[in-house]
Formats: structure tokens, C-alpha cells, sequence
């Protein structure tokens, strides 16, 4: 907070922009606001505020910029690198309340959203009118589709369909001095200019607010089959999804669990998982009938061949949807084990997947950890989950060496630090080693550009 603003000004600012009932100053009331899905990482902030119209984001950004306060934009706080937490003195946006779902385009197959409806309501409301949002973040029953734009989320979609930012087609963006601007279209194409709509994509909330997304739809897959490899080794179901990638199938759904993450998935939600195997490899292939059929029997040829002891295919909709819910299930399982889970989610290149599951279980074995893993291993994107107890320190430490080693060992092999959580706080220290020196200080140059006071989640990425 500015020295030029006390807590009393930066209250008074935001009883004259917000109603009473929209804003929390109490401690007790402003504690679930302190955190994100992130462990570990905590700040009490000095007021939650609650936005209803882009008017009232405009208002509170031009008064944060006159008087020097920080604003942390949040959404549902199920981000997982911090990006989200308060800073000190500052002031929490959230944005859950501008939920509305303004327009289903159907003749031009686009979706018009505020930034605090949640992912699975646009999913529905795109399913409803026989259309389909693709991207799938495993918080997506909770998380809103602002902060999936912020994030750039990912999902186990991700492999054939991309992230969030494959379909964003425009964004209503409110500055950090209070304008607001509106960039893209319902146009397939369109180079006029720079693209400032890819800029604020995966932008974590640094350079503007997002009030409104414009999304692109598709047309709903006609059919879909669903496999279940069960491994003994867990470098075979590694080799099994680079031979899938090598034979030229991309399916919808290529997702992994490891054994440690397997019997957490039983002991949560009794699916039927085999507990003695090694690694199961889940996978989907969606699209024309004939086609699925094709590809889901080439894929489970190609499991057999590379060392899985078994291949299951879902014989209905509810098996498959069951198969789903044990990934889905991971995090919620392994959070159960231990005071404190951090789940990663180191990225490489596909083709060594093997190597970096192998050097995973390595790093837990030297630093005495408990590490479940698993992932979308079909475009590369692993979740390392640590389970551990912030209150050890001496287990912590070893907890931020083994990160180190990981995170490391996956720029080594052309990978990088982060698939889809974000930078935020938690990867800061890392991104340098991750991105190269230059990058990092061409990102700043463009923070400053669009925030030179800084108001804007202060701290988060550099």
C-alpha cells in the first residue's frame, strides 16, 4: 500500500465505489481469502471487494492507480501457484458474482461469459445447445472461466483440443488506470494489428482484469471410447504413449496415475482400479463413430505391445464416465494423505516422458518423499504431488530440493517448469533458468508498459 494511502483512504475509496454488502473487512470474513489452492502460501489482505459490472472494476482500478494500493483479481481461488494470494495492504477483487453467460452464438458457434461463470457452466450451456467447450482444468465444477483465461488452463482435453487460449476469440479487459478496452471478434480471422487478446491469455492477472471472455465453440463429438491400460513397469505406459503419438493418433484423452496415486484414487472413491499395478494409462479417442472404433483398437494393440498386462474398454457411458472421475479424483485423493500437498507440474517434451517419470521416482527415492504422479501424460504434462507437512522443516527443505531437481532436469530435457498452473509466486525463482534472461526482462519491460505503478498483482511472476 502507498504511503500516501492509509488503510482509512483505501476504505473510504471502496465504501464510495462499492455497496456496504459488497465489501469484507472483517478478519474472520476475509481469512478464506488469504489462500488459494496453493499450500503453504497465505496474506491476509486488507479488504475483499466484490464486483458486480465492469463499471465498478473500472472505478476501483482508476482509484487504485490515483492512490498507489495493490488489487489481486481472484475468481473461485483454485489456483495452484499462488497466483492469487493477497499482498499485504492490498485489496482482493473478487470477480465469482459477474457469472453471467450473455450470448450462445449458434450460427457462428461462440459463447459470450463474464469472467466469474464457472467452466462447467459453459460447458453445459455449450452441450445444451449441441455445441462443446472443449478445455476441461481439473478444478472445472468450481473454477471460473476468467481465471482459466488468466491461467491459461490446460485440462486432460488438452492433447487433441489445446488449452484455453485455443479458443478465446476476444476479451473485455479493464486497464490498471480504468479503461476498458474490448479486443477481438466473432471473426475465424483477423490480423489487424497486435494481438493484445493473446497478451492478457496467461497474463495472471499482472497487465489488466478480465470482465468478459468470448469463446469459440465446436461441434459436439458424435461418438467416444474410453480404455483403461493397466502396466507393471511404469516406463512401459510411458513408451506406450510416445508408440501412440509416433503412429500418428492423437486421441482426445491420453492421462497417467502412478501406483502411489492409484490406491489413493481406491481408497477415496472405490472405481476398481487394480492396487498392485505399477501405472495405468487412461485413455479416450472421441469423433466420427467409425473413426473411434478404428482408433481405440490400434491404441489398445499398441498398449498390449509395449508391455500393458491389460486393456479394458468401457462397454457403456457410465463405465467410461466412471474410468474419468478415478483421474479426476487424483488431487482430491492424494490430499487426504498427508497435512500438506503440493501438487507440480513439470512439462517435457513427449518423447521423454520415460526419462522424466524414471528421474521422478528417483528424486523421491534420494530425498526420502512420498511423491504420487500423475498427469496428461500425452502432451507431456506431469503432476509430481509431494506429500508432506509444512510444520517439518527439515522434510520441507528436502521437499524444495527435490522441486529444484525436477524442475531442472525438465528444462534439460527441453521441458519447462510449468504446463499449466502458472508462475505466480510459488515458480517465480524459477523462471529465469526456464525462459532465459532476455525474456524474462522483455516480460517486464511489458508489465511496466501496461502497469507502471504496479497495482496489479505486485510480486506475482518476477
Amino acid at each position: 500500500m502507498s504511503l500516501m494511502s492509509t488503510k482509512a483512504d483505501v476504505l473510504q475509496t471502496l465504501s464510495g465505489i462499492f455497496p456496504a454488502s459488497a465489501v469484507l473487512t472483517e478478519p474472520e470474513d476475509l481469512i478464506p481469502y488469504s489462500f488459494d489452492g496453493t499450500a503453504v502460501l497465505q496474506q491476509m489482505p486488507l479488504a475483499v471487494v466484490f464486483a458486480q459490472s465492469a463499471e465498478e472494476v473500472s472505478g476501483l482500478l482508476r482509484a487504485a492507480n490515483t492512490q498507489g494500493f495493490p488489487i489481486v483479481t481472484r475468481g473461485s481461488g483454485t489456483g495452484l501457484s499462488g497466483g492469487s494470494v493477497p499482498v499485504e495492504g492490498g485489496v482482493v477483487l473478487c470477480l465469482s458474482k459477474m457469472n453471467r453467460i450473455l450470448e450462445v452464438d449458434r450460427k457462428n458457434l461462440t459463447m459470450t461469459a463474464e469472467a466469474g461463470a464457472v467452466t462447467q457452466d459453459i460447458a453445459s450451456a455449450a452441450e445444451a445447445a449441441g455445441l462443446f467447450y472443449p478445455p476441461d482444468p481439473g478444478s472445472m465444477k468450481i473454477s471460473t472461466i476468467g481465471g482459466n483465461v488468466a491461467e491459461n488452463s490446460g485440462g486432460l482435453r488438452g492433447l487433441k483440443y489445446g488449452v484455453t487460449r485455443n479458443y478465446v476469440m476476444g476479451l473485455e479487459i479493464i486497464l490498471p488506470d480504468g479503461e476498458r478496452i474490448f479486443t477481438g471478434n466473432k471473426c475465424v480471422k483477423d490480423v489487424a494489428g497486435y494481438s493484445l487478446r493473446d497478451l492478457f491469455i496467461g497474463s495472471e492477472g499482472t497487465l489488466g482484469v478480465i470482465t468478459q471472455v468470448l469463446l469459440a465453440l465446436i461441434p459436439k463429438p458424435a461418438a467416444r471410447r474410453t480404455l483403461l491400460a493397466i502396466y507393471d513397469q511404469m516406463e512401459d505406459a510411458a513408451n506406450t504413449v510416445s508408440a501412440i503419438i509416433e503412429a500418428k493418433i492423437i486421441p482426445c484423452t491420453l492421462e497417467f496415475l502412478d501406483r502411489v496415486t492409484i490406491n489413493c484414487v481406491e481408497d477415496f472413491a472405490g472405481i476398481g482400479l487394480p492396487r498392485e499395478a505399477a501405472a495405468v494409462l487412461l485413455m479416450e479417442s472421441d469423433g466420427h463413430p467409425a473413426a473411434v472404433e478404428e482408433e481405440a483398437a490400434r491404441m489398445a494393440e499398441i498398449a498390449r505391445s509395449s508391455g500393458a498386462r491389460e486393456v479394458k474398454i468401457a462397454a457403456s457411458e457410465a463405465e467410461a464416465m466412471q474410468l474419468a472421475t478415478a483421474r479426476r479424483a487424483a488431487f482430491s485423493a492424494l490430499a487426504r494423505l498427508a497435512p500438506t500437498t503440493i501438487l507440480e507440474d513439470a512439462t517435457v517434451p513427449r518423447s521423454e516422458l520415460a526419462r522424466m517419470v524414471a528421474f521422478i521416482q528417483g528424486v523421491a527415492e534420494k530425498h526420502q518423499l512420498r511423491i504420487g504422479t500423475f498427469g496428461h501424460m500425452g502432451d507431456g504434462n506431469l503432476h509430481p504431488t509431494f506429500l508432506t507437512n509444512e510444520k517439518n522443516l527439515e522434510e520441507m527443505h528436502r521437499v524444495e530440493e527435490a522441486m529444484k531437481e525436477i524442475f531442472d532436469f525438465a528444462i534439460e530435457l527441453g521441458g519447462t517448469i510449468t504446463g499449466e498452473h502458472g508462475v505466480g509466486l510459488a515458480k517465480k525463482a524459477f523462471l529465469k533458468d526456464a525462459v532465459g534472461e532476455l525474456n524474462l526482462e522483455v516480460m517486464k519491460r511489458i508489465k511496466k508498459a501496461f502497469d507502471p505503478r504496479s497495482i496489479l498483482n505486485p510480486g506475482k511472476i518476477f
